[in-house]
């Protein structure tokens, strides 16, 4: 009798930790999406067609131009393969918005004109995925911004990420987001081959742009590489089922770090159908199907032969069928 109730009350413990843990994780979908928690906008990822989410990442408050999506990664999948491409679009590239205006300004400023530096982020996300499904010829509807100063909390809270550093690289990076506060500067170094990161070292790894010893790793296309090196080591450690005692400060973290237009039922499919290891990887850049040139004093990146189909032509070329 004394084990019987012993074993009910366990029971009754962890269904009543089973029930909280629901409870928050939904309130966490319902936090970080425009959808409620278990809808779904793709049949659950059972469609047959290529899903297409964008992922723009900013710096958030406190940075000099806090909602420029400096960071931004069209993360193409075909569900029922796998098959999963990132393409990387250059935050220089110079496009006429709004629509038809006559008036242009660079791609990675889309969401801060559209949302109102933030202030309706629906507005900014659709905008931008309108833009970059003209610019590259694909179907995008779906969108997610990640803000890296939430971002550096949840890679603390999961405890540290594991990275596989390709290439040995030197830089000079801004001592504090905000100049503001501290305008100086420091050195930081990162060696080829395994390294453990915290949320801050993850950041600066991520965003470093003003390299001194190793220019392959001083452009735009680098750093987005470096970015779903990170990206993809914190998918793999939320994986791992020791990470799951971190669950609740890991959900508190990403409360105010991610938002989408797809649902938390939509995104937990992606992360799961989508193969990052051997996933196809390029970027429209200068060696390419872009050119490097000016405007009012700015460097920007323009299609080669101002020929916007080569664009779409190269991109449909490259895709993982």
């Amino acid at each position: 009798m004394i084990g019987c109730l012993g074993a009910l009350l366990l029971l009754i413990i962890l269904l009543g930790f089973a029930f909280t843990t629901l409870q928050k994780v939904l309130a966490f979908g319902s936090a970080i999406s425009t959808q409620s928690p278990l809808s779904t906008q793709t049949s659950y990822m059972g469609t047959s067609d290529r899903v297409n989410i964008l992922i723009m990442g900013y710096g958030g408050a406190g940075h000099d131009g806090a909602y420029l999506t400096d960071s931004l990664v069209l993360m193409s999948l075909l569900p029922q393969s796998h098959h999963t491409t990132l393409i990387s679009i250059p935050r220089d590239l110079w496009v006429q918005y709004p629509p038809n205006s006559g008036n242009y300004t660079k791609i990675n400023s889309i969401y801060t004109l559209a949302s109102n530096s933030n202030a309706n982020p629906v507005a900014g996300g659709d905008a931008l995925v309108q833009k970059v499904s003209l610019v590259t010829g694909l179907d995008v509807k779906y969108w997610m911004t990640i803000n890296f100063a939430g971002f550096r909390k949840f890679i603390d809270a999961i405890g540290g990420v594991d990275v596989n550093v390709p290439d040995a690289f030197t830089a000079r990076y801004p001592k504090n987001d905000d100049p503001s506060i501290n305008a100086s500067w420091i050195t930081v170094h990162f060696n080829k081959g395994m390294q453990h990161m915290d949320g801050a070292t993850a950041i600066v790894y991520a965003r470093a742009r003003y390299v001194t010893d190793n220019p392959a790793e001083g452009t735009d296309f680098a750093r987005s590489a470096r970015q779903q090196l990170i990206m993809k080591s914190a998918l793999a450690k939320l994986k791992d089922w020791h990470t799951w005692f971190s669950l609740y400060g890991a959900l508190d973290a990403l409360k105010g770090t991610l938002y989408s237009n797809l649902s938390l039922a939509d995104l937990a499919q992606f992360a799961l159908k989508m193969d990052l290891n051997n996933a196809h990887r390029f970027g429209l850049a200068n060696y390419n199907v872009l050119m490097d040139s000016s405007a009012g004093g700015q460097y920007i990146l323009l299609p080669r032969n101002d020929d916007w189909q080569l664009i779409k032509d190269f991109i449909k070329q490259q895709l993982y069928n």
